[in-house]
């Protein structure tokens, strides 16, 4: 497979799991962060892309997901464990006393991670370029699973993902090869409902219509390694949102303070949530990201971007990073 040349793989042992990483290139370190229900794959356009620039490109598999160990506890899943598994990863590969900050990129739930990364952790971030999901800071006086209920429903996938094991018996019903490439697939700009029955609309003898970025070797690999592993780590995840929110309290109207840029798509479904381009174009993020550089939408690009335009992610992402070097 092409995107896979010259891309390297090993394990490490961090913050008491094992982490499978990719990585290429020689030169500062970039952490890219995937999201869901995304791997280190994810990034193989940027790997290759940014390490032909000079960089090294460094993405794991994040705990629960491919080659990284699966702990069985949904409670294993918090922001600090998985910013512990990051941070326990750069000390590793990138020790403070060869390489004290290195350049971080996330995207989705990789962003979010990304968000975390810099307010516990600033002192190991140079700059920050995230995707899809802007930074919102918590509010303790709401609980966000809740509030996604009453602004979207109880089919709304986020809120279908609480209750362990329920989605992943009915992923199971339809395949969970089909449901992750449903979920890869899934390109419009309007909220992902996953009703009882009918989880996304499709008939069952059609197969998935995959989007023009996604080869059928694509799929393959994304689909091969959930069927290895299960789809339960993944989810968990959303399963601490609102443990990750009550954590996050010391943290109330902490900005992020370092520099960053952030791009995402128009038709991404981030985007047309609820108060979403009221905060990302009337001031509010740029005052929770002072150091926030640009706020790039993309006209006609879906939630998917990295995948989607990546010879112009990794242009964004060589003109942002060069002003640090």
């Amino acid at each position: 497979m092409k995107s896979m040349e010259g891309i390297q793989h090993k394990t490490v042992s961090v913050n008491g799991i094992n982490m499978h990483i990719a990585e290429k290139g020689e030169g500062p370190l970039i952490l890219f962060i995937h999201g869901f229900p995304d791997l280190w794959y994810t990034w193989r356009h940027q790997i290759n892309g940014l390490s032909a620039l000079g960089y090294r490109a460094l993405a794991p598999d994040l705990r629960g997901y491919g080659g990284t160990d699966a702990p069985d506890c949904v409670a294993d899943y918090t922001c600090f464990h998985v910013v512990g598994d990051l941070i326990a990863l750069l000390d590793t590969e990138a020790p403070p006393d060869k390489e004290d900050k290195v350049f971080v990129v996330g995207h989705d739930w990789g962003a979010i991670i990304a968000w975390f990364l810099c307010l516990f952790r600033p002192d190991r971030v140079k700059a920050l370029f995230n995707l899809s999901a802007p930074f919102i800071p918590c509010d303790p006086r709401f609980k966000p699973v809740e509030t996604l209920e009453v602004l979207l429903g109880k089919d709304y996938y986020i809120v279908r993902f609480q209750e362990p094991g329920e989605i992943e018996a009915e992923f199971a019903e339809i395949s969970l090869r089909r449901a992750v490439l449903e979920l890869l697939s899934y390109r419009i700009p309007d909220p992902l409902y996953l009703p009882k029955g009918n989880l996304f609309g499709h008939p069952l003898d059609c197969p998935v219509n995959l989007p023009p970025w996604l080869s059928d070797q694509d799929a393959d690999y994304y689909a091969n390694q959930f069927q290895e592993t299960g789809i339960t780590g993944a989810l968990n995840y959303y399963r601490n949102i609102d443990t990750d929110w009550e954590l996050l309290a010391p943290w109330w109207k902490s900005q992020i303070q370092v520099p960053v840029k952030f791009a995402m798509g128009d038709h991404d479904l981030v985007y047309t949530m609820p108060g979403v381009k009221d905060y990302i174009h009337n001031g509010g993020f740029k005052r929770n990201v002072p150091f926030l550089e640009e706020a790039l939408v993309i006209n006609g690009v879906s939630h998917w971007i990295n995948e989607e335009i990546p010879d112009q992610i990794n242009q964004l992402l060589f003109d942002f990073f060069s002003k640090f070097n």
